[in-house]
């Protein structure tokens, strides 16, 4: 099992494809772990080295019981770029992901080649932001917390597997996530400011814990951001819409590497 020791415990990574191509990390939420993106390496990985990995607290990641989680994300997904020598990356997120994504890329702008914020408002704390999540209502722990009612009658094998993919994290007590994305200490206006980085915001039109209109605040606060939303999806875009969201993210990669290249013709 590959691992990385990084910030006092070894985190679990997994890497596919060609480590001479451009990068592309995923980040999991708290209710999965790196086998969350399966759908995502298999497509990607032919032409993008994939990095997966557990967060701390999550999978294989084993961290010491009620220690801090959120508050390393950032630093142990610096850690592993670093120890994987991945200078720049396109950075994927869901949910809880999004601590670790959007806290990196205004860590390193530099590094970050585009984001992709998928049901998450990355712990953004503006007054709009905060506001719309207050009138939102996700149901309790279970399968329709993330998926929607639709995808879990349709799909009883892959909600069986979204629920085994859960079920191999550790148990954790009280981790500080839930409660950490309604913080005012996130990230703010202020922080945005010369903000460059290509950024894609993806929702399920059905998404209780983040509805659109709490993803749309994000968006307001991004400079130059664009915000998709996917029909018939609830919280795990990723993973019930596959395809819809595969192509989206994909139209970001091309858009930019095409950015790149003309860039670097022009010099």
């Amino acid at each position: 099992m590959p691992k990385a020791p990084i910030n006092g415990i070894d985190i679990y990574y997994e890497s596919h494809g060609d480590e001479s191509a451009p990068a592309i990390v995923f980040a999991h939420g708290r209710g999965g772990n790196h086998m969350s993106w399966w759908q995502q390496v298999s497509v990607f990985s032919s032409e993008y080295r994939c990095v997966t990995f557990d967060h701390r607290g999550w999978g294989a990641s084993i961290a010491e019981h009620g220690s801090p989680l959120r508050e390393n994300f950032v630093s142990d997904l610096t850690g592993l770029l670093d120890y994987l020598n991945i200078d720049k990356a396109f950075l994927v997120a869901q949910s809880m992901g999004g601590f670790s994504c959007l806290g990196f890329a205004l860590a390193h702008p530099e590094r970050t080649l585009g984001l992709v914020l998928g049901d998450t408002t990355g712990g953004v704390a503006t007054e709009g932001t905060l506001a719309a999540l207050q009138k939102a209502t996700p149901p309790p722990d279970g399968p329709s917390r993330s998926l929607s009612a639709g995808f879990i009658n349709e799909n009883p094998e892959l909600t069986f597997l979204y629920n085994q993919i859960q079920g191999l994290n550790p148990s954790r007590g009280e981790d500080g996530i839930i409660s950490g994305f309604r913080l005012k200490d996130g990230p703010n206006v202020a922080d945005f400011a010369g903000w460059t980085v290509p950024t894609l915001l993806i929702v399920g039109n059905e998404d209780a814990i983040f509805p659109p209109q709490v993803i749309a605040e994000v968006q307001k606060v991004i400079p130059g951001s664009r915000m998709e939303v996917v029909p018939g999806a609830a919280h795990s875009a990723h993973f019930e819409e596959a395809k819809i969201f595969n192509k989206l993210i994909a139209e970001l990669f091309d858009q930019v590497r095409s950015k790149n290249e003309a860039g670097a013709l022009a010099d």
